[in-house]
């Protein structure tokens, strides 16, 4: 099968236009605070700020940034997704490394069987490796999810 890959759109520029103005991305928010003072804080506590995710995800998907700036090294993220959906194909010039905070998770990167994620499991992606997942079972999916480099989505057209 031959792949695809469609141009890069950068997630934290899209990210900057679609939270700025909700203060996501602000250092200084309760939930987002800068790396230099410590933050322990619940996947749903109030003061996080949820925005919707890039273009490239159908609607539902939702993102809160903790720690970081998504245009520099070592961002880390919340992204929720509803029960039933799924994660379009996708790759990140940056690893990723990911636990499961709530709901069960498959997550299949190109190559590789799928895993079944429950609360507590970890996964890591290798950066460039597309990827692609589905929420299953009666609950939403929370993803922890901390990269090394910039947080950015390239859209995958073809086949994982």
């Amino acid at each position: 099968t031959m792949h695809r890959l469609i141009p890069r759109l950068t997630l934290s520029a899209i990210l900057s236009a679609a939270l700025g103005a909700a203060g996501v991305l602000n250092a200084e928010s309760p939930a987002a605070p800068g790396l230099d003072r410590p933050l322990a804080l619940s996947e749903k506590a109030a003061d996080l700020q949820w925005g919707d995710c890039p273009a490239i995800f159908p609607p539902g998907c939702k993102i809160s940034v903790l720690p970081g700036n998504p245009a520099e090294p070592g961002a880390d993220v919340f992204l929720r997704v509803p029960a039933g959906y799924t994660i379009p194909a996708h790759s990140h010039t940056s690893a990723e490394r990911m636990v499961l905070v709530s709901g069960q998770l498959d997550v299949t990167y190109a190559g590789n069987p799928t895993a079944s994620l429950k609360p507590g499991d970890y996964a890591y992606g290798p950066a460039t490796l597309p990827h692609t997942a589905r929420c299953n079972g009666a609950e939403a999916c929370t993803l922890f999810i901390a990269f090394n480099g910039a947080v950015d989505a390239l859209p995958f057209a073809g086949t994982i």
